[in-house]
């Protein structure tokens, strides 16, 4: 019995070994040097990133903008010919299309037909005041010859006189009576012959005012002529600009109507309309250097020149501008266009590539010298 206990009690004794501990591994340098080239990587974007953003304005809400002249009628016709395509090159005064003439050149001939009967009554008006002043001068030698016929008839009354006083009876009373009445009726003769040369005059002055109406006629009709010669010009429709000719929509056999749209033309000069934040225009002046990428060609990036600032934010040229005086009122950043000139040589360069409407990308440094413009002579 005792010795199965002395076992227990050896083994209850003996001591335990500690149980051993897994080694550590130093980190791997190529996991370090990877977490240390990302670090720096991010602090480099980062400070990349402060430094554009504090020395640099952008925005992307920015594209081409270009004079788009509308081409219309401006007289109703049928079109008769159509002489352009879409995305043609035309030149100012080239004609795009014909309306149908005979209506104008009905017009015309009756005008010039209506002159031409003015004109004939002019030169009858003329011969009536040659006529009558022939009249008058016929008139003022009957006035004449009637003054010397009065002259005679005075000087007979007067000898007949003379000759029968109370003293002296040397011609009859009947003679003395016949020289008065001879003297009044020379008289009478004179004033009717005047008279008649007073209604020579009048008729002369109707007569010219007859032909000054006429005359005066004739004018009206040689402006509505000119009228009509414009209306008839009308009927070629031209190209007001130089450029490239879009949105053609006019047919052969359309009825066209004054002021309706045919066709557009693209002038070859093109801008950047960039809409930057109210917050972005503290550092931008006029003749700032800015860069500009085209969505279409972003590998082909272009120089430009801030020209000018709209005279109104985007909101307040808008169809429906916010009212601010509501009680629901949110402040939001307005956008104001910047007109962007673009280079004459990269225009030229591009020509045909650059369109409106097209969108692009505006970059500006803020920290730019900017030469001092000249300045303006005032106005006397």
């Amino acid at each position: 019995m005792s010795q199965p206990q002395t076992k227990v009690e050896l083994t209850q004794l003996a001591p335990v070994a500690p149980a051993t501990e897994p080694a550590t591994t130093p980190p791997n340098w190529r996991v370090r040097a990877v977490l240390g080239l990302i670090v720096l990587g991010a602090a480099g974007f980062g400070a990349k990133m402060w430094y554009h953003s504090t020395h640099y304005v952008e925005t992307e809400n920015a594209y081409i903008s270009g004079h788009v002249t509308p081409v219309s009628s401006r007289i109703a016709g049928v079109v008769t010919k159509v002489m352009v395509e879409d995305n043609q090159t035309v030149k100012a005064g080239q004609v795009i299309a014909q309306l149908d003439p005979s209506d104008q050149g009905v017009r015309v001939e009756q005008i010039e037909a209506q002159i031409a009967t003015a004109q004939q009554q002019v030169l009858q008006a003329e011969a009536q005041v040659a006529q009558v002043r022939a009249q008058a001068a016929a008139a003022a030698a009957q006035v004449a010859q009637s003054q010397a016929n009065l002259v005679r008839a005075n000087q007979d009354a007067q000898r007949y006189s003379q000759l029968y006083t109370s003293t002296m009876k040397a011609v009859s009373k009947a003679e003395v009576d016949a020289a008065n009445a001879g003297r009044a009726g020379a008289s009478a003769d004179l004033a009717a012959r005047r008279g008649n040369v007073d209604a020579a005059q009048a008729q002369i002055v109707a007569a010219g005012a007859a032909r000054d109406v006429v005359k005066a006629q004739i004018k009206v009709l040689q402006a509505q002529l000119k009228d009509a010669k414009q209306q008839l010009a009308y009927n070629s429709i031209l190209a007001p600009v130089d450029g490239r000719l879009g949105r053609r929509s006019v047919e052969v056999g359309a009825r066209v109507q004054p002021g309706q749209q045919l066709a557009a033309i693209v002038q070859d000069e093109m801008w950047v309309t960039a809409n930057f934040k109210e917050t972005q225009l503290a550092g931008l002046k006029p003749g700032q250097a800015v860069k500009v990428v085209i969505d279409a060609m972003p590998k082909q990036p272009l120089t430009g020149r801030l020209d000018s600032f709209s005279p109104a934010s985007g909101n307040q040229f808008a169809l429906l501008p916010a009212d601010n005086a509501t009680g629901n009122f949110t402040k939001i950043v307005q956008r104001v266009p910047v007109k962007i000139v673009l280079r004459a040589e990269d225009q030229k360069a591009l020509r045909g590539r650059l369109v409106p409407g097209m969108s692009a990308m505006a970059e500006i440094e803020l920290n730019q010298e900017v030469a001092a413009a000249p300045a303006t002579v005032a106005a006397r």
